[in-house]
């Protein structure tokens, strides 16, 4: 679809056909990069059916453990988006990537509870600047009218991740325990758990080596494109941001520290991230809880939400550019998470043993799944309305790391609460009530819910 906007400067017909030509240059590879992200981040939630007896662990204190990384994650999160707009997108990436793919391979390696929590927490503080750098990064090749359908590609990984990481880890859970099952050594002498965090940390040092050579820090640098392009480009970047309204948008840092409503952005990515990560984290021991032990079953089962999210996501994403919307098509998936929380509640308390209760936890899940997933594509095209160009790298940062802190919250809370109460239905019950909150700040945003239509 070519805009009002990309033939007003210069594009004509072409437009289509040179951004396809940008987005399948950038955005499969930083897919990758951020599935095996995902992957990383979440695959304690498999871990934990087996490292929590090998570790003596209980629910309480892997939830502490699997929120601390976003302590981390929210330290580091302001200066590592400054130290990228410094060294540069290429190699500030392939360095963090490479590090915290070497620190989640180690999680293999630990072999108590103290040493847990500070992997848990290194890794956190290196991956604080890759999330909020690729959303900075993609901001300086798409203009605002793009990025809906941007984002929605992009971050369908997350939902990739949970198809694929669900089988994968269940398959690596249950092919090396070694010669019998539960055998303490495991295949080479480490146990099935051990193995999951190997082999899915280890690709991303790889994937980090070749962010280096494969992606150009921006328009100005990308030597694949023609000079003709690269003009044409930065252009339409030039046009969308003068399109934008100045009072609206945060010319500078302080202009950031200042704005109510980027703090009010960042509490709403906090009820989003709220709803995520007590589905990330959690996932694996709800399916337990509804179909039983079989760890291969709960591997599929828990693919099936996020199959249903990835298609969701790719879905409103497109809606979203098509109608110049925003405010409604953040909203309405928040709505939808909150309503799949409430179900998963309902159902969650339970070893259900009628088959359609278990039908409905699964419905459950997955409509947690879409909306909150969804909710987060969705959010970013919203909340970068906020910021200029001069502001946008501390007050993404900044945005996502107020979101982040859910991280810690919600994984911790959902543990405290099933450790007291026997189940993680009440603190779902909570988390979906902080996600209507997020929906009543949404709507009462004073960017307009329909970008500007001379850009359409």
């Amino acid at each position: 679809m070519t805009t009002g906007a990309d033939r007003a400067t210069g594009f004509g017909g072409d437009a289509e056909a040179l951004y396809r030509r940008v987005t399948l240059r950038i955005v499969p590879y930083i897919f990758v990069c951020y599935l095996f992200n995902y992957l990383d981040r979440v695959n304690v939630g498999f871990a934990k059916l087996q490292m929590l007896d090998a570790l003596g662990l209980n629910d309480e204190q892997f939830g502490l453990a699997a929120g601390i990384f976003f302590i981390g994650y929210v330290c580091c999160g302001v200066p590592a988006n400054v130290a990228l707009q410094k060294f540069g997108a290429r190699r500030w990436l392939s360095i963090i990537m490479i590090v915290w793919g070497a620190l989640s391979a180690s999680l293999a390696f630990v072999h108590s509870a103290t040493a847990f929590y500070v992997l848990r927490f290194l890794t956190g503080a290196a991956e604080a600047g890759f999330f909020p750098g690729l959303v900075l990064y993609l901001t300086r090749w798409f203009p605002t009218d793009r990025r809906g359908r941007v984002m929605a590609l992009f971050m369908a990984a997350i939902p990739l991740s949970g198809v694929v990481g669900g089988p994968l880890s269940g398959w690596i859970m249950t092919s090396f325990v070694g010669g019998t099952a539960g055998a303490p050594g495991g295949v080479g002498g480490l146990q099935a758990w051990q193995w999951l965090f190997l082999l899915q940390g280890a690709p991303t040092v790889a994937l980090g080596v070749g962010v280096a050579f494969i992606l150009s820090d921006d328009v100005k640098r990308a030597r694949w494109l023609s000079s003709m392009d690269r003009a044409a480009l930065e252009g339409r970047l030039s046009a969308d941001a003068a399109a934008q309204a100045p009072a609206q948008r945060a010319a500078n840092f302080g202009d950031v520290l200042r704005s109510p409503w980027i703090w009010a952005m960042g509490l709403v990515y906090f009820c989003v991230q709220g709803g995520v990560y007590a589905i990330n984290f959690w996932l694996p021991s709800l399916m337990r809880a509804s179909f039983g032990e079989d760890l291969q079953l709960i591997g599929w089962l828990s693919a099936a939400p996020y199959a249903v999210a990835a298609a969701v996501m790719l879905l409103i994403g497109r809606s979203a550019d098509r109608t110049r919307e925003r405010r409604w098509h953040l909203a309405g998936p928040m709505l939808l998470a909150s309503a799949g929380l409430l179900t998963a509640a309902w159902t969650g308390g339970a070893h259900a043993q009628d088959p359609a209760i278990r039908l409905v936890a699964l419905v459950g899940v997955s409509l947690g799944a879409s909306g909150a997933l969804t909710g987060l594509a969705m959010f970013w095209p919203l909340a970068s309305l906020f910021l200029g160009a001069e502001a946008a790298a501390a007050g993404l940062a900044l945005i996502n790391s107020m979101g982040q802190v859910a991280g810690f919250v919600s994984p911790y809370l959902v543990g405290w609460i099933s450790h007291v109460t026997g189940g993680p239905g009440d603190a779902l019950a909570v988390l979906a009530a902080l996600m209507i909150t997020g929906v009543v700040i949404v709507l009462r945003s004073p960017v307009a819910g329909r970008t500007d239509r001379r850009q359409a």
